[in-house]
């Protein structure tokens, strides 16, 4: 199977670059508006655990909370990083509790 070259008008191909992931396997996210009919619980941290291919024209992630015992895949658009906590690289307890 061949990807479908787009042409100009003159003919010519138009250069498209491939679509780059840009949360990494491993990394800490949260969902933007949630799974749910009612908004995700600001605690609800994620982690990237696969890449897939775009679906229409936005790319895929498998994630995963450690308190579920399944994935989940949602698209780019409903990622966010989490936000780090002044001094470096918190671990998930101190994100939500804080430090004390």
């Amino acid at each position: 199977m061949t990807t479908p070259v787009i042409l100009q008008r003159n003919g010519r191909p138009i250069p498209r670059a491939a679509a780059t992931h840009i949360f990494a396997v491993g990394q800490s996210v949260q969902l933007k508006g949630g799974f749910r009919i009612f908004p995700s619980r600001s605690t609800d941290i994620y982690r990237v655990t696969g890449t897939l291919p775009a679906r229409g024209n936005m790319l895929q992630y498998r994630i995963r909370n450690e308190d579920e015992r399944h994935e989940r895949v949602t698209t780019e658009d409903t990622l966010e990083t989490v936000p780090m906590l002044a001094g470096g690289s918190a671990t998930l307890m101190e994100k939500t509790f804080g430090h004390g």
